[in-house]
């Protein structure tokens, strides 16, 4: 057991779930990045380890927090994004494990930049009210759309599909920000990355158990607490900070794409 790599570990799921609950989206984001930045992992690593972390309920406590503050949801909403997300997330991780990490290092910059571009094009827009009846209920089909390429991009690039979440809902559909968020973490609590999770783990793209759990440790306690800031942040801040956050992690793996 090597203690520095647990260090990592725990490191990588506190940011991990900070993130994911301060920002709605799920930690694969996070995940794969500072597996590759603390844990030194390669990239098909990162990202098994990044899908198989997201199967447990981490992100329970951060959806209470969510709720307690007056956000909600509906069953519907989340059976059709989950739908698109299982059809996407086979898709995905099919392809991925075809590619080579060069590949999907870029495939990732180039989804970060159409992150950035939709959620830049979203806050030079008029901004709806910050709550469920700004806007009306999405459509099946839009929902049915927003999972599968939240699953696409899960399975291709080892992440939740949190990030394309939250974008989709809010900056696409135009749902209120606090909302968006919490559906984004709720659709966590489906196990929707098993399928994507288990073609990584066949081809042993995982990593050792002992860091796995730490990083499963660090994902519950910093969802916890993001989750617990996010609800004293106004939606505009919020969506600057996932702007920042988006811009951040595009700028880093644009370096590692470059070598």
């Amino acid at each position: 057991m090597n203690v520095p790599d647990l260090i990592g570990g725990l490191g990588t799921g506190l940011v991990g779930g900070f993130t994911s609950g301060l920002l709605g989206v799920s930690p694969g984001g996070g995940l794969v990045v500072f597996a590759v930045l603390l844990l030194g992992a390669e990239q098909h690593v990162a990202q098994g380890l990044s899908l198989v972390a997201q199967i447990p309920p981490t992100s329970a406590a951060g959806i209470r927090r969510y709720w307690e503050s007056g956000s909600r949801m509906s069953a519907t909403i989340l059976l059709w994004l989950a739908l698109g997300f299982l059809i996407g997330g086979i898709v995905g991780a099919l392809i991925a494990n075809a590619a080579t990490a060069a590949v999907l290092r870029w495939a990732y910059v180039v989804y970060l930049l159409l992150l950035d571009i939709l959620l830049l094009r979203r806050r030079s827009q008029k901004q709806p009210a910050d709550s469920p009846d700004a806007v009306p209920e999405p459509q099946r089909g839009a929902l049915l759309a927003v999972g599968c390429a939240a699953g696409v991009s899960s399975g291709f690039l080892g992440i939740g599909g949190g990030l394309a979440t939250v974008v989709g809902l809010s900056a696409v559909l135009g749902m209120a920000q606090h909302r968006a968020q919490m559906i984004s973490l709720a659709l966590t609590l489906v196990p929707t990355t098993i399928p994507s999770a288990w073609i990584y783990w066949q081809h042993g793209a995982m990593p050792q158990w002992s860091i796995l759990a730490a990083v499963i440790i660090g994902l519950a306690v910093g969802t916890d607490a993001g989750a617990r800031l996010a609800n004293r942040v106004p939606p505009d801040r919020l969506r600057i900070l996932l702007i920042g956050f988006v811009s951040l992690m595009t700028v880093y793996m644009t370096r590692k794409a470059l070598g």
